[in-house]
């Protein structure tokens, strides 16, 4: 049988904003936005953005020297456990991440720096045919998905990542992404896959991307910055 913590009532000395913010990006699955989070909090009279922003500080620094951090990723807010404890994890949780694909990190990255971007333009890029297999893992995987049409004979589908795309990476926004040349390194690209300076300077991020929402604070996977 579950306990109430002493004090953890409605009138009691624990903060009910702060329990309702951690209760809700305790049970989230992806990295909370700001007007989630607002919406949330709707049924707290005198509650807006400023009181939010409060709590989230005071509920970062309550998990200051716990196994658990409160950041900000992908446009939102979310816990995840401290990079130290990370080993002791995944030693918990042994099963093997499925290994990617030369070809699917390629097709991965093309989107990723030359956003929307079509097949056929990524398979001019590659020199090769995207399979139908790839653009599917990419889609099942929830890092890229269609966010139109190319108006040119056939309507191509433009591709772009996603918020879970950057969350996966770590990333609060597209302009976080690391220089080609160390995702090259990291992901064992080709030296073909260019990208000039001109085509990274025109990214912009995809449809779905919190980080265009006013109401979403920017800034890195860090946790909210504390008052002074």
């Amino acid at each position: 049988m579950n306990e109430a913590l002493p004090g953890a009532d409605e009138t009691g000395s624990y903060d009910r904003l702060e329990l309702l913010l951690e209760a809700v990006l305790f049970a989230a699955l992806e990295p909370v936005s700001m007007k989630e989070l607002q919406a949330a909090c709707a049924s707290l009279e005198g509650i807006g953005r400023a009181e939010i922003e409060t709590a989230l500080e005071r509920l970062a620094e309550s998990y200051r020297e716990r196994s658990i951090e409160l950041v900000q990723s992908a446009g939102g807010y979310r816990f995840r456990v401290r990079e130290r404890f990370s080993t002791v994890v995944q030693a918990a949780q042994p099963e093997r991440p499925a290994r990617l694909s030369r070809a699917l990190l390629e097709t991965l990255a093309i989107i990723a720096y030359r956003q929307p971007v079509t097949r056929a333009e990524i398979e001019e890029i590659r020199g090769v045919a995207v399979s139908t297999q790839i653009m599917r893992t990419l889609t099942e995987r929830g890092w890229v998905h269609a966010v139109g049409h190319k108006e040119v004979p056939g309507r191509p589908a433009l591709y772009a990542t996603t918020r879970a795309f950057l969350d996966d990476l770590g990333l609060n926004r597209l302009d976080e992404l690391p220089p080609l040349d160390a995702l090259r390194e990291l992901a064992d690209l080709p030296a073909g896959v260019e990208l000039p300076d001109a085509e990274r300077a025109r990214i912009a991020p995809p449809a779905d991307d919190p980080a265009q929402d006013p109401d979403v604070p920017a800034g890195p996977d860090a946790p909210p910055e504390q008052p002074h």
